[in-house]
């Protein structure tokens, strides 16, 4: 009785436990099929991509790394790119990972065949970017692309732009008394940190109607920490191939880090997105606003509509301000920075450039719109450090169509193409003695001798920066009244180490001394 009841009991615990087995060894099965899977779909990328670039010959890599282990980080990569660029013309493939690979071009002739189309940006490094910046104006493509830009161009009319003169020079001026202290006391200091909480006031003030007091109410403003943080995380992912699988990336520590700094400056914009909302709403700003006879961006955003009537859905606002905000500010506090660098480290163009704004200025006290094209040499220095230190290193794009260059190489549709701004804009069969900060390469006879896309700080064609005449304006002011008051000092022992991260940094930071000139 007792053996009946024990195999009876052995009998019902074999039959409870088959099914369990069954499950895990079907979950097993399931996991190994997906690995399998997806083996043979990186595989078969590493084949196409292969097959993709077996007419361009570029630097040996790692089979698995690529050429990730080949860029330092450490200030050197970007004049790595121009080497390569003079071993290998025209362009050569970089790979990040065993499957991702990008025909990296440096020379205006290719660089006209890609930017002269409206081939949208590649789907992945910008992807990277969706979760901070939406699918605005600078990720998004197709009929999506193009409505909005028709929608968003009026913010950036002639009128508008002029409007904003006055705007950017409080801006610079809170920047330039804070820097009283250093003028004082004659040391070094950072001075992109102070740039960026300058841009952020611009742009904040300029196209948003928004006084964020950011300059002087808080030292480390929140939102521009979240900005560097982003940005370094998106590089960092960008390089490091198991954080390409979006799985991966979220259940990391720097996948944290990055959801943490996405709510920080999804924040700052929905709080600016929501108080101007409140006020066309409580106070019929619409009416007011429609009457003026300028608007801002985000009164463009708010109010436009198509040919059907429609506006902006809020995600697509959201989108457009969070690109808007992040572009307006970092790419032109980085523009500003190395060209008041370039300045301290080159003091005889620095003084010619301070006699022509003394003329233009003729005894005001600052720089007025209609001043703006009257300062040619100093719009000469501002595009050649905008040459040397291109505020966007590299751009991408993903060809929807089969497209051939010059010299007959062709590349399929599918194909990534990434254009290095730093290294065009060093090529040496392009620009003489391209190391050397010569601003005379851009009086018009010598402008009239090269290739028109030489120079795209600002990229080109129909997918060119629509926010150019701004940052050129907003750099024209700031160069103005900083020169006007200091004279810019190189600091010799701390040079800037320049690293891609978006927008070009410096790993170091960039630091200068300055004295007052009444002084």
């Amino acid at each position: 009785m007792s053996v009946a009841l024990a195999n009876m009991s052995l009998s019902e615990s074999l039959g409870g436990l088959l099914p369990y087995c069954s499950l895990q060894h079907s979950l097993a099965l399931l996991c190994l099929v997906a690995v399998v899977y997806k083996l043979a779909v990186l595989l078969i990328q590493r084949r196409d991509a292969l097959r993709n670039f077996e007419a361009f010959t570029g630097p040996p890599g790692n089979w698995f790394f690529g050429h990730v282990l080949q860029f330092k980080q450490d200030g050197t990569d970007l004049d790595k790119m121009v080497k390569w660029g003079e071993q290998y013309p025209y362009a050569f493939p970089l790979w990040f990972g065993p499957c991702v690979c990008f025909i990296n071009i440096h020379h205006p002739d290719y660089v006209k065949s890609i930017v002269t189309t409206t081939e949208p940006k590649d789907d992945f490094a910008y992807k990277f970017l969706k979760s901070w910046i939406g699918d605005g104006l600078l990720v998004s493509h197709g009929q999506k692309w193009f409505r909005h830009r028709r929608l968003l161009t009026p913010g950036f009319h002639y009128d508008v732009l002029k409007s904003y003169t006055k705007l950017m020079l409080e801006s610079v001026q809170i920047m330039l008394v804070k820097w009283e202290q250093y003028a004082s006391s004659g040391e070094p200091f950072e001075l992109f940190e102070h740039v960026s909480l300058m841009t952020l006031d611009t742009i904040m003030k300029c196209a948003f109607s928004y006084d964020s007091k950011c300059q002087t109410e808080s030292r480390t403003n929140e939102y521009i920490k979240s900005v560097y943080e982003l940005t370094d995380l998106v590089n960092l992912r960008f390089r490091t191939f198991p954080y390409h699988n979006d799985l991966i990336f979220y259940l990391s520590p720097h996948g944290f880090r990055h959801r943490r700094a996405c709510k920080v400056a999804h924040s700052h914009t929905e709080e600016v997105i929501r108080k101007r909302k409140k006020a066309l709403e409580e106070e019929k700003e619409s009416e007011r606003v429609q009457g003026r006879r300028t608007l801002d961006f985000l009164d463009i955003l708010l109010l436009a509509r198509d040919e059907n009537q429609q506006g902006l859905s809020d995600e697509d606002i959201r989108a457009e301000v969070d690109t808007f905000m992040f572009e307006g500010h970092d790419t032109t506090a980085s523009a500003i920075s190395f060209i008041l660098h370039t300045l301290a480290c080159h003091p005889q163009h620095q003084n010619m450039c301070r006699q022509e704004i003394t003329r233009v200025l003729d005894g005001k006290d600052a720089l007025q719109w209609e001043d703006m094209t009257k300062m040619p040499y100093t719009t000469m220095c501002i595009k050649e450090s905008m040459r040397l230190f291109p505020p966007v290193p590299g751009i991408a794009r993903k060809l929807t169509k089969a497209i051939t260059f010059v010299d007959g190489r062709t590349m399929p549709a599918g194909s990534l193409v990434g254009t290095s701004v730093y290294a065009l804009h060093r090529n040496a069969t392009v620009w003489e003695n391209p190391n050397v900060f010569d601003p005379l390469r851009f009086l018009p006879e010598n402008v009239s001798k090269r290739s028109p896309h030489a120079f795209v700080p600002f990229s080109a064609g129909p997918r060119n920066c629509i926010g150019q005449n701004f940052a050129m304006n907003e750099m024209k002011v700031a160069v103005a009244s900083v020169l006007r008051r200091y004279q810019l000092i190189e600091d010799p022992v701390r040079k800037p180490k320049i690293i891609p991260r978006i927008v070009l940094r410096s790993l170091n930071g960039i630091h200068i001394r300055i004295r007052a000139l009444d002084a």
